[in-house]
């Protein structure tokens, strides 16, 4: 299973965009305390629409406790400081988590250097801070997924025959 890890969360639109991510590709998703919002913000309900019943999320109080969930598979730190590209990762054997930082700041440097190994990067144009939160995670997420041959996913999809999308 590919599990997605924000790390302090700040911003609920994100957060439910997020959600919603998850939910449709079956991917667990946890987040780190201190969470920069309400778990009843109307902007968190609102981007996570009606999919909250369908994703599994938890929520921990600290890293700490990610580290000891997934002691026994790869983690791996998405983060402008990477050097390695996010696309150049094996995740054929479907089983990781991928952590994301706080939309002001990413993950915490202490966190990166005891982890360098496995930080990992999006390719964008220098200077530029970085992508959307809820983007990133859609980036990399799928990456992963198209690995693994979209596995449990459905890949086609057939007309209605309504008039109107």
């Amino acid at each position: 299973m590919i599990n997605i890890v924000l790390i302090e969360p700040e911003i609920p639109q994100n957060a439910g965009n997020i959600i919603r991510t998850c939910a449709v590709t079956g991917a667990k998703l946890y987040m780190v305390r201190p969470l920069g919002f309400s778990l009843d913000d109307k902007h968190y309900k609102r981007a996570g629409l009606d999919y909250f019943d369908k994703s599994n999320i938890t929520i921990v109080n600290t890293f700490d406790e990610i580290k000891e969930i997934f002691k026994d598979i790869p983690i791996y730190y998405a983060s402008t400081k990477g050097q390695r590209r996010y696309s150049d990762v094996d995740y054929t054997d479907g089983d990781c988590a991928i952590c994301f930082g706080r939309e002001s700041y990413g993950i915490r440097e202490d966190i990166l250097k005891e982890n360098y190994q496995n930080c990992i990067r999006i390719p964008m144009k220098e200077n530029l801070r970085s992508l959307n939160l809820s983007n990133s995670v859609a980036i990399v997420l799928y990456e992963a997924l198209r690995q693994n041959d979209f596995a449990g996913l459905e890949t086609k999809g057939r007309l209605t025959g309504r008039k109107e999308g």
